[in-house]
C-alpha cells in the first residue's frame, strides 16, 4: 500500500496597502477646518487689511476725491493732539481702574465662596448674574435705576436717610468717569471671582492642612500659600480683564455718551468715523486698539500655556 503525498498549496501573496503619507494625513487631518477658517480670513482679517491701508491715507468720506497718502501722520494725530491724546490717556485710566478694583473685589468674593456655608450655590448664582447682562443692559441700568437724579436709587437712599431732595447729587454729572468705573467694576467683578474661585479649589488640601497643623495662623496661610498659588490666576485675570475693557464703548456711550472727558478711545473711533467721517484718522485709531489688544492678549495667551503646564506636571 503506497502513501499519497500532497503538495500544499501555496497561500497568494499578501496585498501590500499603501500608506499615506504624513503630509497627506495631515492636510486629511485639517480639511474639515478649512472652510471654517477661510470664513475666519474673510470677516476678521480682510477688513484689517482694510481699515490697515486706509489708516495711511488722508481720507474724509464728505469729500472722496480729495483723498490723499498720508503715511503715517493719521498716527501721528493720533498720539499728539491734545483731545486723541486725552482718549489715550482715558482708556488707559479706565482700564486700570476697572481692572485692579475687580481683582480685589474678585479675590473677596472667591475666598468667601470657598468656605462652606448654607446657600453658597443661591449666592454663586447671584453673584455671577452681573455678568451675563449684556454690556448695554448693564449701563442703561446704572444709568437710569441707579444714577437718575429724579427716581434713581442712590438718591432715593440719600432721601430715605434724611437728605434735602434740592442737594441730590448728579452723580453722572459730578463724577462722570467714576459713574462708567463703577459700572464696569460691577459687572467684571464676577468674572474675576469665577477665576480665582477656580484657582482656589485647585490649591492642594494636604499642604494647607499641614500649614495648620503647624500652627499657621489664617493670614499667615493666605499670604505664604494660597497668594503664590493665585498669582497666575491672578495674572490671568487681569490680562483678560485688559483685553475686554480696553475695547469698552457700551458703557461709555449709554451712561456719559463721551461727553464730561469720558471719551476712550473706541469711543473716538466711533466719533471720528461716524460724525466727523474722518476715515483714516479713525482707522489709524481703530489698528492702535488692534495692536494693543493683540499685545495684552499675546500675554494672556503665556499665562494660560504655563497653567496647563502646570496642572499637567501636577498630574
Amino acid at each position: 500500500m503506497s502513501a499519497t503525498t500532497t503538495t500544499p498549496v501555496s497561500a497568494p501573496p499578501a496585498r501590500v496597502v499603501k500608506q499615506p503619507s504624513g503630509r497627506m494625513r495631515a492636510w486629511v487631518t485639517r480639511a474639515p477646518l478649512l472652510p471654517a477658517l477661510i470664513f475666519m480670513i474673510v470677516v476678521t482679517q480682510l477688513p484689517f487689511v482694510a481699515t490697515l491701508v486706509i489708516s495711511f491715507f488722508d481720507w474724509n468720506a464728505l469729500y472722496p476725491d480729495a483723498r490723499s497718502f498720508a503715511g503715517f501722520a493719521n498716527y501721528s494725530e493720533v498720539l499728539t493732539e491734545p483731545d486723541l491724546r486725552r482718549s489715550v490717556w482715558t482708556t488707559v485710566l479706565l482700564t486700570v481702574t476697572v481692572v485692579l478694583v475687580s481683582l480685589v473685589l474678585g479675590l473677596l468674593l472667591a475666598l468667601l465662596l470657598d468656605r462652606k456655608f448654607r446657600g453658597r450655590g443661591l449666592a454663586r448664582t447671584l453673584l455671577i448674574a452681573p455678568f451675563l447682562l449684556v454690556p448695554v443692559a448693564a449701563a442703561l441700568l446704572w444709568k437710569h435705576v441707579l444714577y437718575n437724579p429724579e427716581y434713581g436709587l442712590f438718591n432715593g437712599v440719600l432721601r430715605w436717610f434724611g437728605g434735602d431732595g434740592a442737594t441730590q447729587p448728579d452723580w453722572v454729572s459730578n463724577t462722570p468717569l467714576l459713574a462708567i468705573e463703577a459700572s464696569l467694576v460691577w459687572q467684571w467683578t464676577p468674572f474675576m471671582m469665577l477665576i480665582l474661585l477656580a484657582g482656589l479649589q485647585s490649591r492642594d488640601p494636604e499642604q494647607m492642612e499641614a500649614a495648620r497643623v503647624d500652627g499657621a495662623s489664617n493670614w499667615q496661610v493666605f499670604r505664604h500659600l494660597t497668594l503664590p498659588h493665585l498669582r497666575r490666576y491672578l495674572e490671568l485675570g487681569a490680562l483678560l480683564g485688559s483685553v475686554y475693557i480696553v475695547q469698552n464703548f457700551d458703557a461709555v456711550f449709554t451712561i456719559t455718551s463721551g461727553g464730561l472727558g469720558t471719551a476712550n478711545l473706541p469711543y473716538t473711533v466711533y466719533q471720528s468715523f461716524y460724525q466727523a467721517h474722518e476715515n483714516g484718522l479713525a482707522s489709524a485709531a481703530g489698528v492702535l486698539v488692534v495692536i494693543g489688544s493683540i499685545i495684552i492678549a499675546t500675554f494672556a495667551l503665556r499665562v494660560v500655556s504655563s497653567l496647563f503646564r502646570e496642572e499637567a506636571s501636577r498630574a
